[in-house]
């Protein structure tokens, strides 16, 4: 009987790139079920012709299992009114100012848009893809606001901020299996109503629920936002930032400050998603490296010292290289003695890239070895975190001198102030275990 089992070449050629996503984006289904996401998006979004598609994902995402707090704005749709009016909401160092006429035509947008949004959740058309999809909203007076008052002399009027929100009301509408919709309204005791801002109405609530994530849906270019701030973000760089760019557009300030204060107020990650490419919010939640800006407290892609559970994805770093003859072959085993000498990057539960570190104190000299970067990770200075960290090491040990042995990289090293050197300048331990078949070149660094 013949093999008719499929080559590699074949199997190659049978790979489905939307299997292949949904299988990667597999793990964070598993890991977003249950969670729950606050989304905030301007009346810009509700006004776009596309947004039924941005409701379809948002259904998606709740058929998923994940539990959702929609905040939307309405600028638009008030300064409309305004104008139909003759009138238009004033700002004063980027606050508005919201008057009697203006408090009218923000309580009619607020209402306009949220049937809207309402409307388009309740679709279940067939052939669609809300066909047979059910999802109950629920909006109500879940926020406290009090007034701005008077800054520097100007009375905002009925402009507020978010004093409290009604946390247990919203977790009794999440876990019925209701999508809770929030308006950038709020309530005060006395029964006063004040214009909020959508990005303080979302972290408010974000903060008030401990939220697993909070999300905003920003308006700008993909390429003008990426050109103002970088994919990854701390909060503490947050400041420093919007003091740096005077040119940063209003809104994502506004979004940026909300978002530095969930995150010193627990919230461990925080996205700025480009709304305008399509499907943005599904490839930031359910792809590794998503579309927009991670603003955390912590480093997203950690550096630290490896463990028994990266010896797995250590190989799968070094397994190419080694067959390629730029590394020396490990066998699993002696990754696992050896993984203690190890560090890594790591992006959301992945290796990304990876060094060791083997010291040598009598020659008052170390080596740097099995220095690998993912290949989806190159350029993004990695093996330089990874250089400079086991650099710092050697230093705190009192090595003098850092080594490497290589045979296809050189340039890259030398590039980092190693110079060529002579097989006799390695400690006697490694000169006994150098494989003359590799003719491996050396290269020193002098710290």
């Amino acid at each position: 009987m013949s093999d008719t089992r499929p080559t590699p070449e074949s199997i190659d050629q049978d790979r489905d790139p939307f299997v292949d996503w949904v299988r990667q984006a597999t793990p964070y289904i598993h890991a977003h079920r249950g969670r729950t996401f606050v989304i905030a998006f301007g009346g810009e979004a509700v006004a776009d012709a596309r947004f039924p598609d941005l409701v379809h994902d948002i259904a998606l995402l709740h058929g998923l299992g994940i539990r959702l707090v929609l905040v939307h704005g309405a600028r638009p749709q008030i300064e409309a009114r305004l104008q139909g009016q003759g009138a238009q909401l004033r700002y004063v160092n980027g606050l508005r100012i919201t008057d009697d006429k203006a408090l009218v035509c923000v309580k009619e947008a607020a209402g306009t848009v949220r049937v809207e949004i309402e409307a388009l959740l309740s679709l279940g058309l067939a052939n669609s893809p809300m066909a047979g999809v059910r999802i109950p909203v629920v909006s109500g007076n879940f926020v406290t606001a009090r007034p701005l008052g008077v800054i520097e002399g100007i009375d905002y009027r009925h402009t507020g901020e978010v004093r409290r929100v009604d946390h247990r009301t919203l977790q009794a509408v999440l876990e019925q299996g209701a999508v809770a919709l929030m308006p950038p309204l709020g309530y005060s005791p006395t029964g006063e109503v004040f214009n909020l801002s959508a990005a303080d109405v979302a972290r408010g609530a974000a903060v008030a629920l401990g939220a697993d994530k909070l999300i905003f849906l920003i308006e700008q270019a993909e390429e003008q936002a990426a050109d103002l701030i970088a994919p990854t973000l701390l909060a503490s760089e947050v400041d420093a930032l919007l003091a740096a760019t005077p040119e940063m557009p209003d809104e994502i300030a506004a979004c940026l400050r909300a978002a530095a204060s969930a995150c010193r107020n627990g919230i461990r990650r925080v996205h700025l998603v480009r709304r305008q490419r399509n499907g943005a919010l599904l490839r930031e939640l359910l792809t590794r490296d998503g579309s927009g800006t991670l603003i955390s407290a912590e480093p997203y892609e950690a550096l630290r010292s490896a463990c028994i559970d990266d010896v797995a994805g250590i190989l799968e770093l070094l397994s190419p290289l080694e067959a390629s003859g730029v590394l020396v072959r490990r066998s699993h085993e002696r990754l696992e003695t050896e993984i203690h000498r190890f560090f890594v990057t790591e992006r959301d539960g992945m290796v990304t890239a990876c060094a060791a570190f083997y010291p040598y104190p009598q020659e008052n000299m170390a080596e740097l070895a099995c220095l690998a970067v993912h290949p989806q990770y190159l350029g993004d200075h990695r093996g330089e975190r990874l250089l400079e960290h086991i650099m710092a090491l050697a230093l705190a040990q009192n090595i003098e001198r850092l080594f490497v042995l290589t045979t296809q990289t050189a340039h890259w090293f030398q590039e980092r102030g190693f110079q060529p050197a002579e097989l006799d300048i390695l400690p006697m331990e490694k000169k006994s275990l150098y494989n003359f078949q590799r003719n491996s070149k050396v290269f020193v660094k002098t710290l």
